[in-house]
Formats: C-alpha cells, sequence, structure tokens
C-alpha cells in the first residue's frame, strides 16, 4: 500500500483492505476457549486470583445512595463486615437523610469507627482499623504559595 493510500486509510477517506491483519486466527469464542474455570466471565485466571486477594485483604470500598430511612440496614449490615461505605444522601429527603446521619454516627460511635464529610450529602465511614489520609498537600492548609499577601 503506498504511503498517500495508507494516509487515507488512517484519515478514513478510503477503506484499508489490510484490516485482517489486525485480526488473531486463533482466537476461539464460547465455553470451549479452553482453561477459562468455572465462570464463563473469566478469560484470564489471574483476575479471580487477584479479584479473591483483594477480598482477603479487605480493599473493597461500597458505595450506597439509600432512598429512604429504610435502606439504613443495608449500611449497617456493611460496616459491621468491616468494609467501609460512601453514603450518598443527595437523593434524600432532608428529613430522612437527618435521620441517617444520625444512625451512621451511632453506628461508627458503637464500632468505633470514623465518620467524614466528604461533601455535601456524602459521608465516608470508615471502620476502626482503617486511617484516611487526607490528599490535601501540607503547605496549602497553612497558607501556602497562594496566600502571600
Amino acid at each position: 500500500m503506498g504511503s498517500v493510500r495508507k494516509a487515507s486509510a488512517w484519515l478514513g477517506l478510503v477503506d484499508d483492505s489490510d484490516d485482517e491483519r489486525y485480526y488473531d486466527d486463533d482466537y476461539a469464542e464460547g465455553p470451549d476457549a479452553g482453561d477459562a474455570g468455572d465462570s464463563p466471565w473469566v478469560t484470564d485466571p489471574r483476575v479471580r486470583v487477584a479479584d479473591e486477594a483483594a477480598q482477603d485483604q479487605g480493599t473493597r470500598i461500597a458505595t450506597v445512595s439509600p432512598e429512604s430511612f429504610r435502606d439504613a440496614r443495608g449500611i449497617g449490615e456493611l460496616f459491621r463486615d468491616g468494609v467501609p461505605v460512601i453514603v450518598n444522601l443527595t437523593a434524600m429527603e432532608p428529613s430522612d437523610a437527618k435521620r441517617v446521619v444520625d444512625f451512621a454516627a451511632g453506628l461508627t460511635f458503637g464500632l468505633r469507627g470514623s465518620i467524614e464529610r466528604v461533601a455535601t450529602r456524602v459521608f465516608l465511614l470508615t471502620p476502626a482499623d482503617y486511617k484516611v489520609v487526607s490528599g490535601e498537600a501540607r503547605g496549602h492548609r497553612n497558607g501556602g504559595f497562594f496566600n502571600q499577601s
């Protein structure tokens, strides 16, 4: 293929007839594809190992957006299992949101965890064995470069 044809194909002006070079003829589809294990969704055995390692190390974080106070039980069950929970209350009525925050504060106090406000009506509940590190630089907290007046 000439350089003008290659440039035209790269720009999408003409059809590239060499598209077959990008496809692998050895690719197999379906459950007979080889050693994919017992799950049809896992194509690489390392994916399963990484997933199990993440669950064993407790590196999961749950995000919950409750619609009413009845959903507070799910928050409590996740937190009781040692999973940090991000609670997004932006879709709730203010009175129900206040009740959920009160519930979350009691939950974290009772299980010796901590609760932090991440954004307006968004809270992070962390179990006792987790430490939340602030992403702000130390210079910015003390005035920093921009506060030189």
